[in-house]
């Protein structure tokens, strides 16, 4: 039995939900297709339609019957995203033009091939990133002329402040793909300051008495076009990278996350990282966050700002409660962005067959969460069953202590 089966029956059995239908007599047959209905509410969709794009989002197709409202799209998927692509690798980007309830945070997912090179360059936003894929060394340098050079790899992060000038080299055998993460909506990865840009909007003159030679040795600079991302010999070993003479940053611009002891229990692990354990990340917190099939992220709202997450692996679905009788369901899978606005509750569900695998950031020095089972074990029980009047059962079942991923 498929996937998309497995859903409708659920869906059917829990909540009087998603009706399926066999597809034939075209390249789907064979597959279960979801159709827009419930008992007693809907119908058949026999117009146009993009099965494949219903396949992926059963729940915005035939929504819970618990959905209401006019909640934004809180989805955005990379695949979506225009892909730049330059000699030494591409990169795209979910922005508050992609995605436009996304005001508070940016992302964009780039890959650099083996020696590709990210130029020179800073921005005006914090720079958070994960590491997916490879390995790469990074550079920069702070406002004291401090130095910072490192090599990452998968699940390392770095934070590069506002205003930091940075580079980033993919290094072999096969390069690097990462995702960053910026704490503002509007950023754009197109319009950076890049260190060619500058040269070349700079009169030779000016060069030359900066730097103590003669002008005649500039006006040579290539084409900011084609030094964004772009390839270069790879570099030698670390130590030879490092300047000598001068001394390192004194907070580490990088942060091995993997390396991490995680909360663990019986749904899955969940690492926390924020200012508390990489004192530099003043103004993004994340977590890192795994549930095992059938898992549940508990219920739960942030009290310090929007939620914005990026699935790496897995499939999953997210209800979204806004309040004002207000709730949205978005399905998600590898590669997916997701938001949710400040304060808004919600559960992250793991709806296939592998573990689902997750990033959720925050523009905030530190990571707070409250659990809706938490807050109701330690409010008075006379008060809880006078709001809900719920089983006693469900009353003894309630946890003092955050199991914030539940097992199936």
């Amino acid at each position: 039995m498929n996937q998309i089966t497995r859903r409708g029956m659920l869906a059917a059995t829990a909540a009087g939900g998603l009706a399926i239908a066999a597809t034939a007599g075209d390249a789907n047959a064979g597959q279960a297709t979801p159709l827009p209905q419930r008992p007693g509410v809907g119908g058949t969709d026999p117009g146009p339609g993009n099965l494949s794009r219903a396949l992926e989002n059963p729940d915005l197709y035939a929504p819970p019957a618990t959905d209401h409202g006019t909640l934004p799209n809180l989805r955005f998927s990379f695949s979506d995203a225009h892909m730049r692509l330059e000699s030494g690798g591409w990169t795209r980007q979910v922005t508050q033009r992609e995605l436009g309830v996304s005001k508070a945070m940016a992302g964009v997912n780039m890959r650099l091939n083996a020696g590709g090179v990210r130029e020179l360059h800073w921005h005006k936003a914090a720079e958070w990133a994960y590491m997916l894929y490879g390995s790469a060394r990074i550079t920069a340098i702070d406002a004291r002329g401090q130095y910072f050079v490192d090599d990452v790899g998968v699940g390392d992060l770095w934070y590069f402040p506002s205003g930091t000038p940075h580079s980033i080299q993919g290094l072999g055998p096969d390069g690097c793909e990462f995702l960053l993460v910026f704490d503002d909506g509007d950023f754009d990865e197109d319009n950076t300051f890049l260190i060619t840009d500058w040269f070349k909007r700079t009169p030779t003159e000016v060069l030359g008495k900066n730097f103590g030679v003669p002008a005649t040795m500039f006006g040579h600079t290539p084409d900011p076009s084609q030094r964004y991302i772009f390839p270069a010999p790879l570099p030698g070993p670390l130590t030879s990278d490092k300047p000598t003479g001068v001394a390192a940053v004194p907070q580490t611009f990088s942060y091995r996350l993997l390396a991490q002891e995680p909360i663990r229990t019986k749904g899955g692990t969940v690492r926390i990282v924020d200012s508390n354990t990489f004192p530099v990340s003043t103004t993004i917190a994340a977590a890192l966050i795994e549930i095992e099939p059938g898992g549940l992220r508990e219920l739960h709202w942030h009290p310090n700002g929007d939620e914005w997450l990026y699935y790496i692996e897995g499939k999953a679905r997210m209800g979204v409660f806004a309040g004002s009788g207000q709730a949205r369901t978005f399905d998600f899978q590898a590669g997916d962005v997701g938001y949710v606005p400040f304060g808004m509750g919600h559960y992250i569900e793991n709806v296939g067959d592998t573990p689902v695998r997750f990033v959720e950031s925050f523009k905030s020095s530190y990571y707070a969460d409250l659990s809706l089972n938490q807050w109701m074990a330690l409010t008075p029980r006379e008060l809880v069953d006078a709001h809900l009047n719920l089983d006693p059962k469900v009353m003894d079942a309630l946890l003092k202590q955050k199991a914030p991923v539940v097992p199936a």
